[in-house]
């Protein structure tokens, strides 16, 4: 068999990985605050925000809330692929864009959430932050009161902040557990390098 030559040959034109390319090409990022939104002219150039926001918008819609899942997914991913140009970002660098932009990440999915309400997309689906579930509206006429849109911000920020420290919350969990199963693999190498070699009867 085949197989497209290209990875834009894998994501269908309709696929919501789409709208997050079009939705984050549309931010100032600068704007909303984003660290590096306009690289400096001298240093080895980081990674671009807008493609982190696009890793980090993707893996909120679709249930990847680790930066360590992330990391993998860019490695197998068609979708994170085509989205980052198949860059690969490690986790460390995934969980400090979240970590170095709180202000910036809360902006952009609050305008997500109302940017797909105004387009009516993803009507029968819903955007989950920390468990809480924001529907769409089906309507594009749905017209807000000012003193709507206010409260609304307020209860989306809450939930998007809540959901940005629950996301931190586990990167500290992961690290603890992974340095917790280095210094148990550490102890037991030194162990069997102090253990003196026995013979097969048991006899040192």
């Amino acid at each position: 068999m085949l197989l497209p030559a290209m990875v834009e040959d894998y994501v269908s034109a309709d696929a919501a990985v789409r709208v997050i390319d079009a939705f984050v090409a549309s931010l100032d990022l600068h704007q909303l605050g984003f660290e590096r939104a306009r690289p400096k002219m001298t240093g080895r150039p980081g990674y671009d925000p807008a493609t982190l926001l696009k890793l980090y918008i993707y893996g909120y819609l679709n249930n990847l809330r680790s930066s360590r899942k992330l990391e993998q997914a860019c490695l197998i991913n068609l979708e994170i692929i085509w989205l980052t140009c198949a860059l690969r970002p490690d986790f460390k660098t995934i969980a400090d864009f979240r970590r170095d932009n709180p202000t910036g990440i809360t902006g952009a999915c609050r305008s997500f959430v109302r940017f797909c309400r105004k387009m009516g997309l993803f009507a029968q689906a819903v955007a989950s932050i920390d468990g809480t579930k924001l529907r769409a509206a089906a309507s594009r006429r749905k017209v807000m009161t000012k003193e709507e849109v206010t409260a609304e911000t307020i209860k989306l920020d809450a939930r998007i902040g809540a959901y940005l420290t629950a996301m931190e919350c586990r990167r500290c969990d992961g690290n603890q557990r992974h340095q917790r199963q280095a210094d148990q693999a550490g102890a037991a190498g030194v162990g069997e390098a102090e253990s003196p070699a026995r013979g097969t009867d048991g006899t040192l």
